[in-house]
């Protein structure tokens, strides 16, 4: 069957089309994205103010007429971290049922983790074995550990790319205060969660996903997008260092040239690497391997999960 999953996520919002049954691997079939950027249309109470509900409800619209043209047969809307946190989440939630027909199921921070574990456990197979999952979106920082489809432990941190710019980094380029203090904000906000997973012991792999690490193991020389998803792509922790303090000292302009980061993502990339950069050294990882499965694949498997086989 034809399957859509609309994500409404803090930066972007994307449909991915598929065609999939159970026991079988999603085939994408059609990807429709928008940049939204929610987490930075916040007002200082926390909301997203009618002009950011009224460009959602349209871009909702459209990617639900895209579903529409494309044959799926059952869409599976969810949003994530901007509006999960926002101050006004259910009258921005009732607006767009009513604007668009579509009830958006708000996903929790540790169900967010847990679905993205399970798409990546399905990517690796258990030969992966004790498997850590790190995700950096716009609005929150997931990670999640566990040797099963279900990991042990699964946290969500307020530490999204999108969400630290607009927050910390207001000049551009970044004041190296404001650089210095973001640093100190994230790595005391990751220690805190470092002990729910010391507990387990050292994982066998480690897999990052979403478009920040992609973005960051591009840079760090890792193959291009278009070399397909079958390659072995990896982050380093010292090659992430080294570029670290590059990425401070430039401008969005400067960073939108730098091979493989999007113009729309280069403003927030700094913060990406300083959450990425705090992950890695406080949870002890030296390399990780980019995983091309991320939380819309486990919302995808999770329902063929709950489908008959017949």
């Amino acid at each position: 069957m034809r399957l859509g999953v609309l994500d409404v996520g803090s930066n972007t919002v994307h449909l991915l089309v598929v065609d999939a049954h159970p026991g079988a691997c999603p085939l994408p079939a059609h990807s429709h994205k928008v940049e939204l950027r929610l987490a930075q249309l916040l007002d200082a109470d926390g909301a997203i103010g009618p002009e950011g509900i009224e460009r959602l409800i349209s871009v909702v619209q459209e990617a639900l007429e895209a579903a529409e043209d494309k044959g799926v047969e059952e869409l599976l809307p969810f949003a994530t971290s901007a509006v999960r946190d926002a101050g006004n989440a259910d009258d921005v939630l009732a607006r767009v049922k009513a604007g668009t027909g579509v009830e958006l199921q708000v996903l929790a921070g540790p169900e967010e983790a847990r679905l993205t574990f399970l798409a990546a456990r399905r990517w690796f197979g258990w030969s992966a074995g004790r498997l850590l999952v790190l995700d950096i979106g716009g609005g929150s920082l997931e990670v999640a550990y566990g040797m099963d489809e279900e990991p042990d432990a699964a946290v969500s941190l307020p530490l999204g790319a999108g969400r630290l710019t607009a927050g910390w980094l207001p000049t551009d380029p970044a004041d190296p205060g404001d650089v210095k203090a973001l640093r100190r904000h994230v790595r005391t906000e990751i220690a805190r969660t470092v002990g729910e997973f010391a507990r387990f012991g050292a994982p066998d792999h480690v897999v990052a996903t979403s478009k920040t690490f992609r973005q960051l193991a591009r840079l760090t020389g890792a193959a291009r997008s278009t070399e397909g998803p079958y390659v072995l792509r990896e982050l380093k922790r010292k090659s992430l260092e080294d570029w670290v303090p590059r990425l401070a000292a430039m401008t969005h302009a400067e960073r939108a040239e730098l091979p493989g980061v999007s113009e729309g993502r280069a403003g927030q990339l700094l913060a990406g690497a300083l959450v990425a950069e705090a992950a890695l050294d406080l949870l002890g990882v030296d390399s990780v391997e980019i995983c091309p499965w991320a939380l819309r694949e486990g919302v995808i498997l999770r329902r063929l999960d709950h489908m008959p086989t017949t």
